[in-house]
C-alpha cells in the first residue's frame, strides 16, 4: 500500500463518515414537516419489526404535515401505534385509509434541545474523522518504519492527511450551522 491509497481511503471513509452524519441530522425534528422523520419508526408486520417505508407510502401534504398511506387495508392501527408509541412526540390522526401526522409547533426550549443534539451528532462526526486521520497517520508511520517511505514523505503526507481532514471538519460545522438555522426558524 501506498501513500497515495492511504490518503485515498482515508478520504473515502471519511465522505462516508459526513453522509451517515447527514442520515443523522435528517432525523433531527425541526419545526418543518420531513418525510425522513418516520424512517426509524417501525411496524409490527406478521410478525416482524420492519420499517414504516416498507409497508407505506410517506409524502407531505404541507409544510407541516406527514401523510402515510399504508399498502395494506388492516395495517393503518399498527402504523398509527407504532407512530404514537415512537419518541418523537407526535399524534396521528387516521382519515380512512389514510394517515396524517401534525408536526406539532416546538417550543423555544424544544428547539435549543433540538439545536443541542444537532451539535453532539456534528461532534461524535468530527471525532469519527479525527479517528480516521489519526488511523491513516499510523499507516503512514508505519510505511516508514518498514522503510517503504522516507520520512521527508511522511510528513508531506501528514500534511495533505491533515489538509483532508480540516476540509471535511468544516464541512461538518457548515452542515450543524445550516441544521441549527433550520431549527431555530419560526
Amino acid at each position: 500500500m501506498t501513500i497515495a491509497d492511504i490518503r485515498n481511503q482515508a478520504e473515502a471513509k471519511m465522505k462516508q463518515s459526513i453522509a451517515a452524519f447527514q442520515n443523522n441530522l435528517s432525523k433531527i425534528r425541526t419545526g418543518r414537516a420531513n418525510p425522513a422523520l418516520l424512517d426509524a419508526v417501525h411496524v409490527e408486520y406478521y410478525g416482524s419489526q420492519v420499517p414504516l417505508s416498507q409497508v407505506a407510502n410517506v409524502a407531505l401534504i404541507d409544510a407541516r404535515t406527514i401523510s402515510v398511506q399504508p399498502w395494506e387495508k388492516g395495517m393503518g392501527a399498527k402504523i398509527e401505534k407504532a407512530i404514537r408509541e415512537s419518541d418523537l412526540g407526535l399524534n396521528p390522526a387516521s382519515m380512512g385509509d389514510l394517515i396524517r401526522v401534525p408536526m406539532p409547533p416546538m417550543s423555544e426550549e424544544r428547539r435549543k434541545e433540538m439545536t443541542k443534539l444537532a451539535r453532539n451528532e456534528g461532534e461524535n462526526a468530527k471525532i469519527a474523522t479525527r479517528n480516521l486521520r489519526r488511523d491513516a497517520n499510523e499507516a503512514v508511520k508505519k510505511l516508514v518504519k518498514d522503510k517503504q517511505a522516507s520520512e521527508d514523505d511522511q510528513k508531506r503526507a501528514e500534511a495533505d492527511i491533515q489538509k483532508v481532514t480540516d476540509r471535511y471538519i468544516a464541512e461538518i460545522d457548515k452542515l450543524v450551522t445550516a441544521k441549527e438555522a433550520e431549527i431555530m426558524a419560526v
